[in-house]
């Protein structure tokens, strides 16, 4: 029986070999290709303009080099599922959600959607209801925008192609514009809240939690009644966030 290396598609090979480098790079040059690949510079060229109008690469704002495109980004199984990550996370969101006192969640990006892969529900008699599993449009939640803020504009806007976005409150960014402002604002300030803007009544804020590239990203969000949710309480929450956060034990922990 022939061995399976024999059936290999060398051009195939080199794009799956590609795609898989935009797992833990957030941009790559065609020189950076080409080297990772041990491939010459203009195949590397070739298979990444092929990524490129399939939607599994992007140009990043440079121009000059690539990122993962909308389908990649889409296909990549968000962090936050493994066993090994979740017990990490444990001591994260113990310490979050008694120092908040709120329902706490962890939440991965999956294209324009957010997931929340874990968390804590809060004690008070009227809370934030804590739904793993459950997606949500990614404009509209802290988690979801401190996530896209993570990701290059060419990303963003391949991943919202039309200017209008869905509205889910009267408070949700229905326009790309906006949103795009606000990424940059995120961006500076290091958080990103949501001021009834997903759920009418419901305030949260969030923070970054862990991951190098778009691929590994989380968020730590911390999601209470708007009464609950003044601006001064999304400030005081994002700081007692960024201390759990600072607690996840490193992997070789």
């Amino acid at each position: 029986m022939a061995d399976a290396k024999s059936y290999i598609i060398e051009s195939l090979d080199t794009g799956l070999r590609l795609m898989r480098l935009f797992l833990s790079h957030d941009t790559l040059s065609v020189t950076d290709a080409a080297g990772e690949l041990g491939v010459a510079r203009s195949t590397a060229h070739r298979v990444l303009s092929t990524l490129e109008a399939r939607g599994f690469a992007t140009r990043d704002a440079s121009g000059r080099g690539y990122a993962a495109g909308p389908e990649l980004v889409t296909l990549g199984r968000p962090a936050g599922y493994g066993p090994e990550i979740r017990a990490r996370l444990q001591v994260v969101l113990d310490s979050a959600a008694g120092a908040t006192g709120e329902t706490v969640g962890v939440a991965a990006l999956i294209g324009d959607q957010v997931v929340i892969t874990d968390g804590r529900e809060s004690p008070h008699p009227v809370r934030a209801v804590l739904e793993t599993g459950r997606v949500h449009p990614a404009h509209a939640t802290s988690a979801g925008k401190l996530l896209l803020a993570g990701l290059t504009s060419e990303q963003v806007l391949a991943l919202y192609p039309s200017e209008r976005l869905p509205e889910l409150t009267g408070r949700t960014l229905t326009s790309r514009t906006g949103l795009l402002a606000e990424l940059a604002r995120v961006r500076s300030v290091g958080r990103a809240d949501s001021v009834g803007e997903s759920v009418v009544g419901m305030n949260a804020v969030a923070v970054p939690l862990a991951g190098n590239s778009w691929r590994d990203r989380l968020a730590l969000t911390a999601s209470m009644p708007a009464d609950r949710g003044s601006e001064p309480d999304l400030s005081r929450h994002a700081v007692a966030l960024h201390g759990a956060a600072a607690l996840l034990p490193t992997e070789a922990a």
